[in-house]
């Protein structure tokens, strides 16, 4: 294990590594992400002051892993969207983040509309659109990705979101999300918008019908990007929720024993190129990720207010938690609670 805790600094890690790890004894390989963890990053565990606002549950995608597509039939008025921003900004919430299907009339225009909008009201910090959402508006508007990135950056959008990444591979994307924008188009938008100035997450859900190997390349493919363009802020595991959606009939998801290993092997993968690893509570529960944050995980990720779309896929961990109970849950780890922006910088934290 030292050789390869030192390949992982040195960023050396291969697949075939990777690979051993994952059928050696899973304590050697949750001690090992940890002490990977507490060099690169320290004992400080972060979280950001959020709100999500899921603006519409129409989409024209239909992937199989979704249950949140059409499950009330709404989309959010600009004063509806401008009053939940208003209640985050009460709470002194730092980020915004929207989501929300993909329909015909989401132009680049539309969405500018909304971003300009909302940065004209409030001063906070927008995490909006993912790839699929860039590629069907710029389709939309018969324009290139790099000029509606760019019309989207000058409009007042901060940072975007690696959603709609899932697995970063074809044969899985064929089952799970056919419609949605393929491996090479996810790379090549993400890399688009790092280029130009624009921040994203990265993200992989995992869970449905991947294997191991898949789950690993999708990890190399996120280190690759991240080594030429240094866009990516943080990765965001997100275990498979299999209620009320088609994917779940075929998969019962990832175990718990599954989800602290996919967190351990991307601290070891990413190493120093991607040193923020979240253990996203929403999906996993604050419990598991309390152990996920001692498998290699630093981020706890945000407050939210809502998620209505992992509620509709069987969630039930709440909503909502505050900064203190985010605190809490942080200290009786024996680490360190600290608050931050959506781009990792602190932010006091008074709890």
């Amino acid at each position: 294990m030292i050789n390869i805790y030192e390949r992982s600094l040195a960023g050396k890690i291969t697949r075939e590594d990777a690979l051993k790890l994952l059928d050696s004894n899973p304590f050697q390989l949750f001690d090992l992400a940890d002490r990977l963890r507490k060099e690169i990053v320290g004992d400080e565990v972060t979280f950001v002051t959020n709100r999500n606002i899921d603006i519409t549950d129409r989409c024209m995608i239909g992937c199989a892993f979704c249950s949140f597509r059409d499950s009330i039939g709404y989309e959010m008025t600009i004063e509806e969207i401008l009053q939940s921003i208003k209640e985050a900004k009460d709470i002194g919430a730092t980020e915004i983040c929207l989501f929300g299907g993909v329909m015909p009339h989401m132009t680049v225009e539309y969405y500018c509309d909304l971003i300009s909008t909302i940065k004209s009201n409030y001063d906070i910090e927008l995490h909006a659109l993912s790839p699929v959402e860039v590629y069907h508006a710029a389709k939309a508007s018969d324009m290139s990705i790099k000029e509606a990135l760019k019309t989207f950056r000058d409009a007042g959008l901060d940072t975007m979101t690696g959603a709609s990444a899932e697995i970063l591979i074809d044969e899985v994307r064929a089952i799970i999300c056919p419609k949605k924008v393929s491996t090479a188009q996810w790379v090549d938008i993400i890399k688009e918008a790092h280029k130009i100035g624009i921040p994203t997450t990265s993200t992989i859900m995992y869970g449905t019908v991947e294997t191991w190997e898949d789950r690993i390349e999708h990890l190399f493919i996120l280190r690759d990007i991240q080594r030429e363009t240094g866009g990516f802020t943080e990765l965001v595991p997100m275990t498979f929720l299999g209620e009320n959606n088609e994917a779940g009939n075929e998969s019962a998801g990832a175990s718990g024993l599954d989800d602290l290993k996919m967190h351990a092997i991307a601290r070891i993968i990413l190493g120093r190129d991607i040193p923020n690893i979240q253990a996203s509570w929403i999906k996993i529960g604050t419990r598991m990720a309390q152990m996920a944050l001692c498998c290699g995980a630093n981020d706890l990720g945000g407050t939210m207010m809502e998620d209505k779309i992992s509620i509709a896929a069987g969630a039930s961990h709440g909503e909502y938690l505050s900064r203190g109970e985010m605190a809490s849950i942080i200290n009786a780890i024996g680490r360190i609670p600290a608050e931050r922006t959506t781009t990792y910088k602190r932010v006091k934290l008074n709890v």
